[in-house]
């Protein structure tokens, strides 16, 4: 996507209820952590090493990445950092998501 707009209208059609603009800082490096929430994201600027389940991605302006919910991971930004679109949904917000179908 090239946009924010249009990021945010494809991950709220998606079942993603929450949108954020993350200001990640150069050389950041977080160690294995979950999040209780499900992640659709795109790398705007920048650069990051994403590791979960045994395989590290390198992301950086363009690509784009899923994470599900609870599941271990490690982040490492690079010299520059990252700004990342992130689109959150919380179990809850899926199983509103399955009650309206």
């Amino acid at each position: 996507m090239n946009t924010l707009n249009e990021f945010e209208a494809y991950a709220k059609s998606i079942g993603y209820a929450q949108v954020l603009v993350k200001e990640w800082q150069p050389n950041l490096q977080l160690e294995t952590h979950a999040h209780p929430f499900a992640v659709q994201a795109q790398v705007v600027a920048g650069e990051l090493w994403l590791t979960a389940q045994g395989a590290t991605q390198h992301l950086s302006a363009g690509s784009q990445f899923e994470l599900a919910a609870n599941v271990p991971h490690e982040e490492r930004y690079g010299q520059a950092g990252a700004t990342v679109w992130v689109a959150r949904r919380y179990p809850a917000d899926a199983d509103a998501d399955a009650d309206a179908s």
